[in-house]
């Protein structure tokens, strides 16, 4: 038994079931820890024949990553959306993607809609540092997808573990990141692939989705980026939301709230002081923090 596959669940009774089975039908033996992020929906009834952390409180997707991480044992760990059930050998894909490859601390899996199309192979860079999903399946990838990736246990734990206070959302991507500035490759498994009930538990649009995106997106930046880009970006954000008001129209959706953006920026100023000493952390020169944003920033999708 090689690795830990860790299931993060919040009001998950209508789903996990599938994700538990397919988990079960695995060719590869492997442990399954399921975090119970303080359900309330009868989701504990279903997680009787499996290891499950129960949370007092919803700590998010991060937060129960790395609430789970001490008790990983194995060489790997995966980390798997509830609301996802990979095919049987999705596993053993991602173990050979890792021996195959001795520089690489991470394999992202293939994503699929459960019209079959592919979701997400793994995480490129944009222009302006978001995180987007790749859809090619030839196409290198800067990081990896959370909702479906396996990562060598101890180097996650080197780079610094799982940012935890990100809630949900670009703790995939800004593990990234770290894990790259660190000197370790991420590659995509082809092979590895997964049917993923996109946004079960989060509804992507939301105010919260927005919340936690556009936050997240500044505070990795500030953690991993060269300076300047992360002071460019948080001058645009705010800039942004200024003019905002001035507008005579602006477009019907939560990220144009000047309501929702000043939450957002009251909440990096406040961890500033946090992201600056978690960037300390990160043992990289400004020379390999240029260097990764000039090879990935601006991929095409």
């Amino acid at each position: 038994m090689r690795s830990t596959v860790v299931v993060v669940t919040w009001r998950g009774r209508e789903h996990i079931e599938a994700c538990l089975s397919a988990l079960r039908a695995q060719d590869r033996p492997h442990r399954i820890l399921v975090v119970d992020n303080a359900s309330d929906d009868g989701t504990a009834e279903l997680l009787r024949d499996v290891d499950v952390l129960r949370l007092k409180q919803n700590l998010g997707y991060a937060g129960g990553i790395a609430a789970a991480l001490p008790r990983v044992g194995t060489e790997f760990v995966a980390w798997l959306n509830d609301d996802a059930a990979p095919e049987p050998d999705w596993l053993g894909a991602l173990e050979k993607a890792l021996d195959d490859r001795p520089d690489a601390a991470a394999a992202s899996s293939v994503l699929l809609t459960p019209a079959g199309t592919v979701q997400s192979t793994g995480v490129r860079l944009t222009a302006d540092g978001h995180g987007a999903d790749v859809n090619q399946e030839t196409q290198e990838v800067f990081g990896f997808c959370g909702g479906a990736v396996l990562l060598r246990t101890e180097v996650l734990r080197a780079v610094g573990g799982v940012p935890a206070d990100f809630f949900c959302y670009y703790e995939d991507t800004e593990t990234a990141w770290r894990l790259r500035l660190d000197g370790h490759e991420i590659v995509p498994a082809p092979n590895a692939r997964v049917l993923h009930q996109h946004g079960a538990s989060t509804k992507p649009g939301s105010r919260s989705f927005h919340r936690w995106n556009e936050r997240n997106r500044l505070l990795m930046l500030l953690r991993c980026a060269p300076a300047g880009v992360a002071l460019t970006q948080l001058a645009r954000f705010a800039a942004i939301t200024a003019l905002l008001p001035l507008r005579g129209s602006r477009p019907d959706a939560a990220n144009f709230s000047v309501r929702l953006r000043l939450r957002v920026l009251g909440e990096v100023l406040v961890r500033l002081p946090r992201s600056l000493a978690a960037r300390r952390r990160v043992e990289a020169s400004r020379g390999a923090r240029n260097a990764i944003w000039r090879k990935w920033a601006g991929q095409t999708p």
